[in-house]
Formats: C-alpha cells, structure tokens, sequence
C-alpha cells in the first residue's frame, strides 16, 4: 500500500500522464479540464473519473468538479465569470439536496485568493460566493503556476475552508 487512497488533477496535464498515475498509485484519479486539456475527447485518461460539473462521494466526502479558467481568448474550457456563475447555478438544487461539497476540485483559484491580474489567470468571484454558502472544508486548485518552498505557502484560509493550490503537486490527508 502507497497510502495514496486518491488523486485529483486540476486540469493542464496529458491523459496519458493521468493514465500513468492511476496505474503507478492503483488509486482513484477524478479530474477535471484546465485551459489547455484540448485532446482529452480523442484521448481520455484510462480508468479515469471526469467530475466536472458532478457531485461525487468517496469515503462519505462529497466532492465537486469545476473545469476551466477565465476567458481571455476563447479557447476550449473558458468561462466568463457570468457562465461560470451560471454553471454553478444549474447546480444549486443537486448541491443543495445533497448537503453541499467537501471538497471542491477546479482549475482556476477563487478571486483574489493568490490569482493574478493578467486577463487568464483571474481567479473566479463565484467561487468565493460557493466557498461562503457551503464552506467546504478544502478548495483546490492548479493553474496558477508557484513554486512553494514551504507547504503551508500554497495553503490560504478562507474562514475554515483551506484553499491548496496544488501546481506541481501536493498530498493532503482529510
């Protein structure tokens, strides 16, 4: 046993690599798209969960998948803050029936929450507003791309919900 019981991606990573992860760690791997996951129709990850847009449980933790980043040039897995809004939204009954996320899994950061100003790399204003209605108890995200020389650095706490930004990698224990 690796002790690694599951794995998220957060988006910009080969199908094959995911593929490979799976395989090495014989864990679960969920992800979800990143801006520049383009071949993942031609090309899906073997033995992988999609879970964008999906509430999912393991190990009785819910955990929700949310793709993309910021529009800034109309590429695949681009959203304006108004259609990301509006996928969350389509979510709300499911979300509320279900008691809401524990874990929520996305590509781009919440706004303001260590994101960037460029027009890519804005984080998302709706996902601080998902953070205040269900406080999960982690948020994670890739595509900001930081090099932390201590783990705590990628780490912000927003009320009792810990945002990871999980760029290279990171392994947490619930």
């Amino acid at each position: 046993m690796n002790g690694i019981d599951l794995i998220f991606s957060c988006g910009d990573l080969p199908p094959e690599f995911l593929t490979s992860l799976r395989n090495k760690y014989h864990a679960p791997l969920m992800f979800i798209l990143g801006n520049h996951d383009i071949r993942y129709k031609e090309s899906p990850p073997v033995g992988c969960q999609n879970i964008d847009r999906k509430l999912v449980k393991f190990k009785g933790k819910q955990i929700l998948g949310l793709s993309g980043s910021r529009w800034y040039n109309g590429g695949q897995n681009q959203y304006s803050e108004i259609e990301m809004k509006q996928r969350i939204s389509k979510m709300r009954f499911h979300l509320w029936r279900k008691g809401g996320p524990d874990i929520v899994v996305s590509h781009a950061p919440p706004r303001h929450i260590r994101d960037a100003e460029d027009p890519c790399h804005k984080g998302f204003r709706s996902f601080n507003a998902l953070i205040d209605k269900y406080s999960p108890s982690h948020f994670i995200h890739g595509h900001i791309h930081s090099f932390f020389e201590n783990d705590n650095d990628r780490i912000t706490r927003v009320n009792s919900t810990q945002v990871i930004n999980s760029y290279g990698f990171y392994v947490f224990e619930i």
